[in-house]
């Protein structure tokens, strides 16, 4: 009985120990939780507790490529989103974005309607010369917002003059 009792704790035991030991999960079991181990960033494991999805967060720290290495993101100081109101059916999603109180958040956005086009984010340099253009025809509004909030600067990061007339002062 002993020795029954003995094999039955090694086989029981044993299997624990080696995923203890190889901690890291494959892609496979990635992709069984739902996860892209591929393309998945730890810091995004981070932001889950904002959307209360703590509970996912060991394994996603097991499926997640580490991001120091990963370059600085460039920021922009201004975009223009170009897009033409006759192919809003075409593209609910743009539609969607444009008709929301979303771009108002980014005043260093401007919205452009140019008659024929597909929808497009050119992205300006401080010298105010065009760096990007990028087709958004197959982006969504949460897609648009994201990126936004990420490549463009914040207003309040400009380094000109206060406009005194807004703000009342001397």
């Amino acid at each position: 009985m002993d020795r029954f009792n003995m094999i039955l704790c090694i086989v029981l035991v044993l299997p624990l120990m080696v995923t203890h030991v190889n901690s890291e999960f494959s892609a496979e079991d990635c992709w069984a939780l739902g996860l892209n181990k591929a393309n998945l960033l730890c810091s995004s494991c981070d932001i889950l507790k904002k959307h209360d999805l703590e509970f996912i967060r060991n394994h996603c720290t097991e499926c997640c490529h580490h991001d120091e290495t990963s370059p600085a993101i460039k920021r922009y100081a201004k975009a223009i989103l170009e897009v033409c109101t006759c192919k809003f059916g075409a593209y609910p999603q743009i539609q969607a974005f444009v008709k929301s109180d979303r771009p108002a958040k980014f005043p260093n956005l401007q919205i452009r309607y140019v008659r024929g086009l597909d929808p497009i984010i050119k992205l300006i340099g401080k010298d105010g010369d065009v760096e990007e253009v990028l087709a958004i025809e197959k982006w969504n509004t949460d897609s648009v917002d994201e990126f936004l909030n990420t490549h463009l600067e914040s207003a309040d990061s400009k380094d000109s003059e206060p406009d005194y007339l807004k703000t009342n002062k001397i």
